[in-house]
């Protein structure tokens, strides 16, 4: 009998590690997805302000008064 409570305990143990082997599992994908939307986002964000920065055009303001 001792030797059944001793499985079960042993069972129920492996049970909990394989459990916690599946959250800390999925918690690794879930940062590793976070991390590749953060470099994309990062990317667009770069690309639009060298986009506005490269992007002269030379105009005159519109306040811009000749005097004469």
């Amino acid at each position: 009998m001792a030797s059944q409570s001793q499985g079960i305990q042993e069972l129920l143990q492996a049970e909990k590690v394989s459990e916690a082997l599946k959250r800390k599992k999925w918690r690794l994908k879930q940062a590793k997805e976070e991390a590749q939307a953060e470099i994309q986002n990062r990317d667009e964000v770069l690309d639009n302000l060298l986009a506005f920065v490269c992007d002269i055009r030379p105009e005159i303001h519109e306040n811009y008064r000749i005097n004469g």
